[in-house]
């Protein structure tokens, strides 16, 4: 893999947000590592940039290289600004999860439509330091960018077997990095979540700041320890799953990006619009400066 120290922004650029084989799926093209300075400071690793029938995508693996980072410890902040800076406009997040219906089985994909946030350790927002900024998050996942997805899983799950792909479902955020004790996994099914992973709250609060559209495949990996027909969750069963089931993320990734648009045709590039109450002229000169890749049209 080539590495450079600085490139060009892709206008039109998907970024994903995942594990690091992810960037090797067929026919992915012109593969280096892009190093990148944010004002957020560095991503969890250089992102890998490469195109696919022409189309670029900028991957990211957020626990960085070798999985080094507990997902308190991501900086989620600097991955969803690298991303911006090298020119996404679409933002894919491919995550493992606890499945916490019967109905969604270990090996399945969900395309999560809301979230529940019980995470209490890390930074969700760009704003803040005499920048005060409140961004709608009613539908917090992109409709267009999620048909895409659907669509291609629906394409592909006949290839990989009886796996199917559920549209919907809530994913509750813990931050972890222990997974659930009984009591709480079956409070969280009592509350409606379908889903339960560490990661997926924060990255898409940070992609509708940024104006990106966000999708979030995730890859229900074990049934928490709800079940009792089944183990509790344990690194072995979702390592012996998620092996098996990046193929299949591959190919949903690689159907979804070659059928989308050039064109964004949702609202998503303009969620900031009204976000910002602070009047421009008293945002702190730092502050204007570390905000300017994001808000810069709006503050002048």
């Amino acid at each position: 893999m080539v590495a450079e120290s600085s490139a060009a922004p892709l206008p039109g650029a998907v970024g994903v947000l995942g594990g690091s084989g992810l960037y090797q799926m067929e026919g992915l093209r012109d593969v280096r590592e892009i190093d990148v300075v944010t004002p957020f400071g560095p991503p969890s690793a250089p992102p890998v940039v490469g195109t696919l029938a022409g189309r670029p995508l900028i991957f990211i693996p957020r626990h960085g290289r070798g999985h080094r980072l507990l997902p308190s410890e991501i900086n989620y902040r600097a991955n969803i600004h690298a991303l911006k800076q090298l020119g996404a406009e679409r933002v894919i997040s491919v995550s493992a999860v606890g499945s916490l219906r019967a109905e969604i089985r270990p090996g399945d994909f969900v395309l999560v439509d809301q979230f529940i946030d019980r995470t209490h350790l890390r930074a969700s927002t760009f704003f803040g330091d005499g920048c005060v900024g409140h961004v709608g998050l009613a539908d917090p996942v992109c409709v267009e960018l999620c048909g895409f997805l659907d669509a291609a899983g629906r394409a592909t799950a006949p290839q990989i077997g009886a796996r199917a792909i559920h549209r919907g479902g809530t994913y509750l955020c813990m931050e972890g990095p222990q997974f659930s004790t009984r009591a709480e996994s079956n409070q969280h099914r009592a509350g409606g979540a379908a889903v339960i992973g560490m990661t997926g709250v924060t990255e898409a609060k940070l992609a509708r700041e940024a104006e990106l559209c966000f999708a979030l495949l995730a890859l229900a990996t074990d049934y928490d320890c709800w079940h009792e027909g089944h183990a509790a969750v344990s690194v072995a069963s979702v390592v012996n799953v998620l092996r098996d089931n990046v193929a299949g993320a591959q190919d949903v990734l690689r159907r979804a990006v070659l059928a989308l648009p050039v064109t964004r045709n949702c609202g998503c590039g303009t969620a900031a619009e009204h976000a910002i109450m602070t009047d421009p002229k008293l945002v702190p000169h730092d502050t204007r400066e570390r905000l300017a890749t994001l808000y810069g049209r709006y503050l002048g």
